[in-house]
């Protein structure tokens, strides 16, 4: 529902149509979640002609599993598609029912999708964008400056990531029933996060040195935002100001994307944005890197930047529907 509230504040959108693949009949938005008490727009039952015919392009908010059932009548047709699913994310699917345990979508449709990461992967002519995972989004936008300049050693990269809960759907789970979450924290998913697969395909693009990548995930007990926080050896004669100077290239010109220096940033600073703010600390005793990358896991890390790929799909500005103000306090 964050995607339906940038759309229906984007200077660009002029109507939305909701669908719902369990529906069989109109149901009014305000009867299906509480929290739009006052919205009585129609969620139409789900029918890829009609979604075809009525619209110009289609998101899909879906469960892993569905769109890879669903995407078939788009990628045929040509038809405008931005996946927030993980369904068409990856390139082979074998490695899709590894990761996700699940049937995967036509291999031929995962080779077409293009791997949305907006601030390096442009959406422009592309029809069926794979939006990024939000803890692949933190991770390879604060690795990205460090791999695509072969800076470090790249069997030495590790990523310790910390979600809120927000981070692990609606559906009630053991471990985000408030009495668990609440003054804990707990790891979960150790190397066996769908994320990773993802993950190191886009790392591979970059720099076919990086083999394998040590990552690990944590619930932390708030609400929205993730910190991820990665360790890279330097590669010899690699000091800290050419990492400065390569992360000030990278992300000079890209809106979204903040490099802070040695100023370590805080989740709180960038829950309600479509922001990446990315802070750096070297240590030249060790030769050892510890990034320090923080995104709001709605936004950024899920429908901020599916905005910015429809932005980027059908040539708007970039920022557009996107000027957003940081949640405070």
């Amino acid at each position: 529902m964050v995607l339906y509230q940038l759309l229906r504040r984007h200077p660009e959108v002029a109507g939305i149509n909701l669908y719902d693949h369990k529906l069989t009949e109109n149901e009014k938005l305000s009867q299906m979640v509480s929290a739009f008490y006052t919205d009585d727009t129609q969620v139409q039952p789900y029918d890829p002609k009609t979604i075809m015919v009525d619209n110009q392009m289609v998101f899909f908010a879906t469960s892993a599993g569905v769109t890879a059932q669903l995407s078939q009548p788009y990628i045929q047709a040509g038809f405008p598609v931005i996946d927030l699913s993980g369904d068409l994310r990856l390139e082979d699917a074998s490695e899709y029912q590894r990761w996700y345990h699940k049937p995967a979508a036509p291999q031929l449709a995962m080779r077409q999708a293009h791997y949305g990461l907006a601030d390096f992967e442009s959406a422009v002519h592309q029809t069926y964008v794979a939006n990024p995972g939000c803890y692949a989004t933190a991770t390879l936008l604060g690795l990205a400056p460090l791999v695509q300049n072969d800076l470090i050693d790249p069997g030495s990269i590790i990523v310790d990531a910390k979600s809120g809960t927000s981070g692990a759907g609606k559906n009630p789970a053991q471990a985000t029933h408030f009495t668990q979450a609440n003054d804990n924290l707990q790891i979960y998913k150790p190397n066996q996060h769908q994320h990773i697969p993802e993950i190191m395909l886009e790392l591979q693009r970059w720099n076919d040195d990086v083999a394998a990548i040590q990552f690990m995930t944590t619930l932390l007990p708030i609400t929205r935002g993730i910190m991820s926080t990665i360790y890279a050896k330097v590669k010899p004669g690699v000091g800290g100001a050419q990492i400065d100077q390569a992360y000030a290239t990278t992300y000079g010109n890209k809106p979204f994307v903040h490099y802070i220096g040695e100023h370590l940033p805080d989740i709180k600073q960038v829950v309600g944005t479509n922001n990446c703010d990315i802070g750096v600390v070297y240590n030249p005793v060790t030769q050892m890197m510890v990034v320090d990358s923080v995104i709001d896991n709605l936004l950024k890390g899920a429908a901020g930047q599916a905005v910015q790929n429809f932005n980027q799909m059908f040539d708007y500005e970039e920022t557009s529907g996107l000027n957003l103000q940081t949640f405070l306090p």
